[in-house]
């Protein structure tokens, strides 16, 4: 297993992108500005894109493992990357994600907590309904984790 940080051609893995972010235009407002990794265990498995934000804090704003790959550990491998490689320059990791019982119980078994909502970041935001596991999301559920 080989994680490697992607500098050109972050596009090239739009398919992934649009598993976390299935709106492209959301995801070129920080796809370039973003750092990307990729896990690549005998072909790419999953992806993750990080932004430096506030003083101390870098957040996941795209982590995602292809379908097939899901619940084997891939994900968690790439965040406990992120939290070694920042953890000495960076003192919070946060995430943003949908009040969805499939990634909030994945991010705080990843060690991160609840912080602070933004009400209806779906909704104000997408131009369509977003659903996961038949929920509509409409509020933003930031979590954060101390590196």
């Amino acid at each position: 297993m080989e994680i490697k940080e992607i500098k050109k051609n972050k596009k090239q893995f739009l398919s992934l992108l649009l598993l976390a972010d299935e709106q492209e235009d959301m995801i070129d407002k920080y796809i370039d500005r973003g750092t990307m990794y990729v896990l690549d265990d005998n072909g790419i498995k999953c992806e993750c894109i990080i932004t430096k934000e506030d003083k101390g804090i870098i957040e996941i704003k795209n982590i995602a493992t292809k379908p097939e790959y899901q619940g084997k550990g891939y994900g968690k491998a790439l965040i406990d990357f992120i939290v070694t490689k920042y953890k000495s320059k960076y003192s919070i990791l946060q995430v943003g994600t949908g009040d969805s019982p499939l990634t909030i119980p994945f991010y705080e078994k990843c060690g991160f907590i609840r912080s602070h909502i933004i009400k209806n970041f779906f909704t104000d935001n997408y131009d369509h309904p977003i659903y996961e596991c038949g929920i509509q999301l409409v509020d933003m559920v930031y979590l954060q984790r101390k590196l």
